[in-house]
């Protein structure tokens, strides 16, 4: 494994501005940003002909962010919303910026293809100092948690992948820790991943017994990786692999797994709003923060910052929380988040960094998927090939 080229980007990435290609500097984007927020008070009318494409992932978290986010953005702005689904990655931002032909303006994140694209250049600096302030006033920087910044991206909410299973598939005892997932003699039956390294890789390991505080020190030796990749051969026969995060839940309510890694509040709203028997097993959840970016190059830039501004207020992540179970990574949004704007839940205890839900909780480190990624793609996908 590489001896961690990544480890200077901590809370920021830190690479110099001059070396980012297609991207505004620090003080026009500090200057426009600035300018951005004092308009974004005054509703333009549609009839300006003013839009943006916001990429998401589709399916009920991207309604939650169309309710919470994208409406009253419109609302408030005239500025229209179009929005898109993708499953990730920067192959699809590459291309656009590498010919020059933008259609993307605001995507939807993992905090390592964040940094990672920040790097290469594919994404716009934006300057936490020049976001709104929270409700009490208190500064962005001072607002937003530490861990979920980055140069090019302003964080948004905390997810988590966990497993989950369909409750009338067990009569007797139920799975309730990451081994189960594991064990086909136990619990027999399909399983269902999604077609990535990331997660797998660390739930294989917890599975096999790593503790949660040693999977990633693990994972970075040659050994580490043979044994979670050993570990999952032990179940691939038995897997069906997903791509979407709208697929788990289906597949869990279909019948065609018992069990399946999945984004906590995708299992959350197929249980409370569809009547889903469906179950989310919190041990050894991945808990990992989202980031909402700008595609560098766009030429809708003030329209794309007046967006990431607002959506990432405490009113409008806790709008977004309140219809699906994320929580803001804003700290003046959590108190925000109340019930469930339809089914009238209390939403604590389903979001994933409750108390409850933490104590089996592994925290995700990017730094390692920015230093990792490529080379365990490459493994992965010739593994699956076999």
């Amino acid at each position: 494994m590489k001896n961690g080229a990544a480890r200077r980007f901590r809370a920021v990435a830190v690479l110099p501005v001059a070396l980012r290609r297609s991207r505004c500097s620090r003080g026009f984007i500090h200057g426009l940003l600035g300018l951005v927020l004092l308009l974004s008070s005054v509703p333009l009318h549609p009839a300006a002909g003013q839009s943006i494409t916001v990429v998401s992932w589709g399916g009920s978290y991207a309604r939650a962010v169309n309710e919470g986010a994208n409406i009253p953005f419109t609302e408030a702005t005239g500025i229209r919303v179009s929005m898109e689904a993708y499953n990730g990655g920067l192959a699809q931002i590459r291309a656009q910026v590498d010919i020059g032909n933008i259609h993307w303006d605001v995507v939807d994140l993992e905090m390592a293809d964040a940094v990672r694209g920040c790097d290469e250049g594919l994404l716009e600096l934006i300057d936490i100092d020049d976001l709104p302030p929270g409700p009490d006033g208190t500064p962005a920087a001072d607002d937003f948690a530490a861990e979920s910044q980055t140069e090019c991206g302003v964080g948004n909410l905390y997810w988590s992948t966990v497993y989950a299973y369909n409750d009338e598939n067990f009569t007797g005892e139920k799975p309730a820790t990451m081994a189960d997932f594991f064990d086909l003699e136990k619990f027999p039956g399909r399983r269902g991943m999604r077609r990535v390294p990331q997660a797998n890789l660390e739930f294989a390991l917890i599975a096999d017994g790593v503790p949660l505080d040693e999977v990633y020190a693990t994972l970075e030796t040659p050994e580490g990786l043979d044994r979670a990749f050993a570990k999952l051969a032990t179940i691939k026969d038995a897997v069906v692999w997903w791509e979407a995060g709208a697929q788990p839940p289906q597949m869990l309510a279909d019948g065609e797994v018992v069990m399946s890694t999945a984004y906590n509040g995708r299992i959350f709203n197929a249980r409370i709003l569809e009547n889903q028997p469906l179950v989310i097993v919190w041990d050894g959840q991945l808990l990992d923060v989202g980031q909402v970016g700008i595609v560098a190059g766009t030429p809708r830039l003030d329209e794309a910052l007046r967006y990431v501004a607002f959506s990432t207020s405490a009113e409008s992540l806790a709008r977004i929380g309140r219809r699906i179970s994320y929580s803001p990574a804003r700290r003046s949004g959590v108190p925000l988040v109340t019930t469930h704007v339809v089914a009238g839940v209390d939403m604590a205890p389903h979001m994933p960094a409750s108390p409850g839900n933490l104590d089996r909780a592994l925290r995700y480190d990017w730094e390692f998927w920015v230093d990792n990624q490529d080379e365990l793609n490459e493994r992965f996908s010739a593994w699956l090939a076999r």
